[in-house]
């Protein structure tokens, strides 16, 4: 997959870093990335892996562009309320970087179509802003034995981590999965959420672009990945701490006694 010499120009800083190099950039032209949302993780998630000339992505988002989205979704422009974002998130990635693919599904990803979507991509970087969805995509990346780069955004803080369950460690052991670190989503209605919790518009890029980071990492193959590690982000006092955690052999998808094989379980929360 030879480069043309405007892409050699356009990724020249990446070319020269020892640990990407011309390899590294092959492999990141390569390879197809699925995004779920083009909200506050979302938006800089897709300008900074079209940026560095990750060749597919594919994107899913079901929800239009609002003046209140503005302050931090930063794909987005006053011009595009009242459009899909998968149409707004198009032109922005295409005017970055025309060597870039993006496909976009302007649905909601679901029990349904979760497996088929995620099966057409190398690695999922989930900006879901909320439980269900979140839950729902990690049980689905660890069936379909696809990475997982996933982000959390609240008010002033932020959580980032990877899941690859389909893996295991240096020591043999299973890497954990979503579960393993959340158990079970919170009660419904103990979170607000962001509309009326708000949030701060910088720390939604801040966080986008290190899940924007690790995914690269991981593509390119550089790097300790946040794998059983829960990086966390305080903006009100601009600490970074990480968390470790481990694999759980009670998980109901890898551990010692599956209850989860598939995601019905998903199909019958949404009808309930």
């Amino acid at each position: 997959m030879a480069f043309s010499p405007e892409e050699i120009e356009r990724y020249a800083r990446h070319i020269v870093l020892h640990d990407v190099g011309g390899p590294g950039q092959q492999r990141l032209k390569a390879a197809t990335v699925l995004v779920i949302g083009a909200g506050g993780l979302g938006a800089p998630v897709l300008l900074y892996l079209a940026a560095a000339g990750v060749g597919r992505l594919i994107l899913v988002e079901d929800d239009v562009v609002s003046l209140s989205n503005l302050q931090r979704q930063v794909i987005h422009r006053t011009q595009d309320i009242d459009r899909l974002k998968t149409d707004s998130a198009r032109d922005a990635v295409a005017a970055l970087n025309p060597h870039v693919e993006l496909i976009t599904h302007a649905v909601r990803i679901d029990a349904g179509n979760a497996l088929e979507l995620i099966s057409e991509a190398d690695l999922v970087v989930d900006g879901s802003d909320n439980f269900s969805t979140r839950y729902l995509v990690s049980d689905a990346c660890v069936l379909a034995k696809k990475p997982l780069v996933t982000a959390a955004l609240g008010a002033f803080d932020a959580t980032i981590t990877t899941i690859r369950a389909h893996e295991t460690g240096p020591d043999g052991t299973p890497n954990p999965t979503y579960r393993c670190l959340f158990p079970e989503p919170p009660p419904a209605g103990t979170v607000p959420a962001c509309a009326e919790a708000g949030v701060l518009g910088a720390l939604a890029g801040v966080a986008g672009s290190l899940a924007a980071l690790e995914a690269i990492r991981a593509i390119v193959g550089f790097g300790d990945p946040l794998v059983g590690r829960l990086l966390m982000i305080d903006a009100r006092s601009m600490r970074f701490e990480t968390l470790s955690y481990g694999w759980d052999p009670e998980n109901p998808l890898t551990g010692e006694g599956l209850r989860i094989t598939d995601l019905s379980a998903h199909k019958r929360s949404a009808a309930a």
